[in-house]
């Protein structure tokens, strides 16, 4: 006889790739990386309107991106033992507060402290829709659009922040987080009420519960080096279009348009997520991010610097998603995925810390150049050395298409012979 088939209600919270997940995913994944994505603007109001130093913006950066790095430590437990809906809730609370308070505070130390906590809260966050991410049936996809989200906040966060600075100053910047991150709170719900569970389905799941660690580690380090050569340029962007004796008016313009077209590359990527060949994309990636970080040695006007932007606020959420999927083919499970926010987190730290020292070590922007195009460089060769031989599906057996919630799936049940 032929086989019958019995409808199954899948529960929307428990589906890893609906509409909902994804949303959430994108929303708190934005808000979380907004500030490395508005690092110029912010970086230049720090300065202009508390009078920070070159290093204590650097240190600021720094100490935010480093506590977001740190999230990854505790997650690897609360992830595998917490009711995931509580502590997104929770975390989202802190988050908001923070911001909150950080708009009435005006002095290095004082905001030292209370944007340490807030960056906590939001790396956890973080690290947890990048461990969802890695769960999701097209991994190259679900990163895109992972990536589309920080890119299009971005996008939009540098074309309103210098008139709203102008009119209300920093602390704007900070309300505005707070505001968003209250707004995407209700996304909870499409998170279960109990820790996150082995993936079910998975291919050869004895070898998933084992990753390859050698490959694993050179990926985390790619991730690391890449974000190290990155930020190190991104955030001093203002610095090198000053230098120039670009106006600033002009660089607001140009870093806008640039992260419109990250926007352009990011949805780009997410489309051909899967179908091309992941080295391909890597290589194409990288040879783009560091001509762009070449092109800013010596830059000497607006069309120079333009160029270059645009090359680079393409070329990176470009390759990205495939960076990432990497790691989660690496590991479906997500355990390398979390290690991945210690490792940009890493990088997010070291790199405003080095480059404002030698910023004011040096009195330019030039050596930024210099050293931001080797260390990009090195990344690129190790995370095709950790390329695994063998891609797999994590969610292939996972209940839920990409982007219906509550999807009513056919499971085969075996009928008796008659």
């Amino acid at each position: 006889m032929p086989s019958m088939v019995t409808p199954v209600q899948v529960n929307r919270s428990e589906d890893p790739n609906s509409k909902g997940r994804t949303a959430l995913i994108v929303a708190f994944s934005s808000l979380a990386a907004l500030l490395l994505l508005v690092a110029p603007a912010v970086a230049t109001q720090l300065q202009l309107q508390l009078g920070f130093t070159p290093s204590q913006t650097g240190d600021l950066f720094a100490l935010e991106l480093g506590a977001t790095s740190l999230a990854s430590l505790p997650a690897l437990y609360w992830i595998k033992n917490v009711n995931l809906r509580t502590a997104s809730l929770a975390l989202g609370v802190v988050y908001v507060a923070g911001n909150v308070v950080s708009m009435f505070l005006t002095t290095f130390e004082s905001l030292i402290l209370v944007r340490g906590l807030t960056s906590f809260a939001g790396g956890s966050l973080m690290v947890l829709t990048m461990t969802l991410a890695a769960r999701a049936r097209n991994r190259d996809r679900m990163f895109g659009w992972w990536t589309v989200g920080q890119i299009a906040v971005g996008a939009i966060a540098l074309a309103v922040l210098p008139p709203m600075f102008s009119a209300f100053g920093i602390g704007i910047f900070y309300l505005s987080m707070g505001v968003l991150m209250a707004l995407s709170l209700p996304l909870v719900r499409y998170l279960p009420r109990h820790p996150l569970r082995p993936a079910s389905g998975t291919v050869a799941s004895n070898r998933l519960a084992q990753p390859n660690i050698a490959k694993t580690v050179l990926a985390l380090v790619a991730c690391l080096l890449f974000y190290v050569g990155l930020i190190s340029v991104w955030t001093f962007m203002g610095g090198f279009a000053e230098a120039a004796g670009i106006a600033p008016g002009t660089t607001s313009l140009i870093l806008a348009i640039a992260t419109v077209i990250g926007v352009v590359g990011s949805l780009a990527a997410t489309m051909v997520g899967g179908s091309i060949n992941r080295r391909i994309v890597l290589l194409g990636g990288y040879l783009a991010m560091i001509l762009a970080i070449a092109l800013l040695f010596g830059t000497d006007g607006a069309l120079r610097f333009g160029v270059a932007a645009l090359i680079l606020k393409f070329a990176w959420p470009w390759t990205l998603p495939f960076l990432m999927s990497t790691l989660g083919d690496l590991d479906p499970q997500g355990r390398a995925s979390n290690l991945a926010n210690l490792a940009i987190g890493g990088g997010l730290a070291i790199g405003p810390l080095i480059a404002g020292r030698v910023v004011e070590a040096t009195g330019g922007f030039d050596t930024l150049a210099l050293i931001g195009v080797p260390v990009v460089a090195v990344s690129l060769v190790l995370i095709f050395l950790a390329q695994p031989t063998r891609r797999t599906a994590v969610a292939a057996g996972d209940p839920g298409e990409a982007g219906e919630p509550d999807q009513v799936i056919a499971a085969p049940v075996a009928s008796p012979s008659s």
